[in-house]
């Protein structure tokens, strides 16, 4: 009971100091508050960065997705709106430097896939203009090097590649690409390139049973080679090689309220860290080892405030921070982890 008191009593001064904060320095943190306290341990995961970014009135549409080169210190942003930059770029710190908006319609999904070699974003565009229904690569200032799909036409032919509304990819150091095509078109699919853009695999049916999908939203690799797709629509995230595209298990019992809809792994491999849009909440999911998928085991929850609506996140692999595009609230926010947190987890 002790405990509990000293939970709240702490909740309560932090409430007090957002509520100064909010009427004495015209801030909007208290609208986005974040609860970070587990009521049952006391433990919380991650802190708020509320100094991040240093200038949020640069968010002028919805902001729908967001990608972090790590290597590179640099965040960048996509939104949508008639009439505004359709990417931001900020340093980790939080500082704006550039945008643009050269040939992107309507952005669902970004990517930073940069090494030390390159530097380039990949952009999933779900727009129904000239340059919809493709997912574009691009150097770190806007050029546009590379386009997959037909531009301006969805469709669900495999020679030429075809797609209606791409959710999002990720790419590998290798080049090699994986996609998962089906934000509510045409198609409902999973697959992966070479980096040359030959097709290695393909699961590609509407259904729910195993390596069907509805609605495949939000796809990763972890380090152990297995690929893990937020399959929204059937409330769960399945699992595969990433070599053969064999099945290899789901999740579902973590999601009975709403299903995925995006899925990042923290920098040591260890958790998953998963969005709930209408819920507004992200769930530290524990990864299972290697041969084993097993079932979903949350380990925590940051509880959003309601109506901000995350929809895709991005992980920083060197600071482990979580970068949240939140198209309820019209922004992005970053997730710190306090230290020693998820080490203790795994002792």
């Amino acid at each position: 009971m002790a405990r509990f008191w000293a939970c709240a009593a702490g909740a309560g001064c932090f409430l007090t100091f957002l509520v100064l904060h909010s009427n004495y320095c015209g801030s909007p943190i208290l609208r986005n508050i974040v609860l970070q306290i587990s009521w049952t341990t006391c433990n919380p995961l991650y802190r708020l960065d509320v100094s991040w970014p240093k200038f949020p009135e640069y968010f002028t549409g919805t902001t729908f997705c967001v990608g972090v080169d790590s290597l590179h210190g640099l965040v960048y942003v996509a939104q949508r709106g008639d009439n505004l930059p359709k990417v931001l770029v900020f340093t980790e710190d939080g500082y704006f430097l550039r945008a643009w908006n050269y040939t992107v319609d309507t952005p669902h999904g970004i990517f930073a896939a940069s090494t030390s070699h390159e530097q380039s974003i990949w952009i999933t565009d779900v727009g129904s203009g000239p340059y919809g229904h493709t997912i574009k690569k691009y150097n770190s200032f806007g050029d546009l090097v590379q386009v997959l799909g037909t531009p301006g036409k969805k469709g669900s032919d495999l020679s030429p590649l075809q797609f209606d509304n791409p959710a999002e990819l990720y790419v590998e150091d290798t080049g090699e690409i994986y996609i998962v095509d089906g934000d509510g078109g045409l198609n409902n699919r999973l697959f992966k390139l070479s980096p040359d853009f030959m097709m290695l695999w393909l699961h590609g049916e509407n259904g729910t049973r195993p390596t069907q999908f509805n609605i495949p939203h939000s796809v990763t690799v972890d380090a152990t080679g297995r690929v893990w797709v937020a399959d929204r629509g059937n409330k769960r995230i399945q699992v595969f090689d990433k070599d053969t595209g064999e099945w290899l298990g789901a999740w579902d019992n973590c999601f009975s309220e709403e299903g995925p809809s995006s899925v990042r792994l923290t920098p040591d491999g260890r958790y998953l860290i998963v969005a709930q849009l209408h819920l507004s909440r992200l769930l530290v999911v524990e990864a299972p080892p290697v041969g084993s998928v097993g079932s979903c085991s949350v380990v925590g929850t940051i509880q959003l405030a309601d109506q901000v609506l995350p929809h895709l996140l991005d992980v920083d692999k060197k600071t482990g921070a979580i970068y949240v595009a939140e198209i309820g609230a019209k922004q992005v926010q970053k997730y710190v982890p306090l230290r020693g947190y998820f080490s203790s987890l795994g002792s």
